[in-house]
């Protein structure tokens, strides 16, 4: 298949794109630093830096939508979450007018999305057919996802990832989390009580690749997150063992949302989710259990 990739430079574009390329695929990315994508997406790959270079005449059988500033990185002061609106939200409905433009339509979109859609729901099982949250993070998945869904308008399959906290050793949680509990500094946040939905970078890489295969037998939302959810807790103390350091400390939820602001949630707020989706297409699963993927993350070489 010819393939666009938008967000190929993120930590989960970086695994994606070199495993299209070995599965026989050809490989555009869209991306603001074109001169970088050689480098970190592997040579074989094109490289665009903007939608506008998607000419009518050419065609992509499939687009994996994936760009999006991180979310969690800086305040949600209202000029940020316009950012993150944008990254999202305009940039998806963007590739959708290039959709509509095409004179031969991609057969599938796989357009990212997060499980933060679901809101903070306690320990109330998730599977895709659960109801959207009201906070911003919902709201700003909700508002993707739907953006995502106008291509269904021009006949693609439209298929949307809710993601979940990805596991590398490369970047993202595990890299921000790892310095701190390799000091012995690991803490609990808040009470500990809520559900972290996460996912080894290879299964997620996995299910791409399964979707894909599928092609036009796919649509609707799909969960990118392991079978075993864990509380905030039980993932503290797994990391620590993993790592063989104490992990005594916490980290108040009076004080995390006076940091944090609004994005407190992100860290205090939780979902439990199953990947009903996924396990029904037969998808089997490389990480079940948190314990399985750090030790392959943060054990690997040793």
């Amino acid at each position: 298949m010819n393939i666009l990739v938008t967000g190929g430079t993120g930590l989960i574009g970086r695994k994606l794109c070199p495993a299209l390329l070995k599965a026989g695929h050809q490989v555009t990315v869209l991306s603001r630093r074109p001169q970088a994508v050689a480098t970190l997406c592997g040579n074989a790959v094109r490289a665009i830096a903007s939608l506008d270079e998607w000419s009518p005449a050419q065609h992509f059988d499939a687009v994996i939508n994936l760009a999006g500033e991180p979310i969690v990185d800086a305040h949600w002061t209202p000029q940020r979450k316009q950012r993150l609106w944008a990254s999202r939200v305009t940039l998806t409905e963007q590739l959708v007018a290039r959709i509509a433009a095409a004179q031969q339509k991609p057969v599938l979109l796989l357009s990212g999305s997060a499980i933060g859609y679901y809101g903070d729901c306690g320990a109330r099982r998730l599977d895709e057919s659960a109801a959207s949250g009201s906070d911003f993070g919902a709201q700003l998945c909700a508002a993707w996802e739907a953006a995502a869904q106008g291509a269904a308008a021009f006949g693609v399959s439209v298929c949307l990832l809710r993601t979940g906290l990805v596991l590398s050793r490369d970047g993202g949680l595990l890299n921000k989390m790892r310095l701190p509990f390799s000091l012995g500094l690991g803490a609990r946040l808040g009470d500990g009580r809520q559900w972290m939905s996460w996912i080894h970078v290879d299964d997620y890489i996995a299910i791409v690749l399964h979707l894909l295969a599928a092609n036009a037998n796919v649509g609707g939302a799909v969960n990118m997150t392991a079978p075993e959810p864990v509380t905030n807790a039980e993932f503290t103390a797994t990391l620590a063992r993993v790592l063989h350091r104490p992990a005594i400390f916490f980290a108040p939820a009076a004080l995390l949302k006076l940091a944090l602001g609004e994005r407190a949630i992100l860290l205090l707020g939780g979902q439990r989710v199953l990947p009903a989706r996924a396990e029904a297409m037969g998808f089997g699963f490389a990480h079940r259990t948190l314990d399985d993927a750090l030790r392959c993350e943060l054990t690997f070489g040793k």
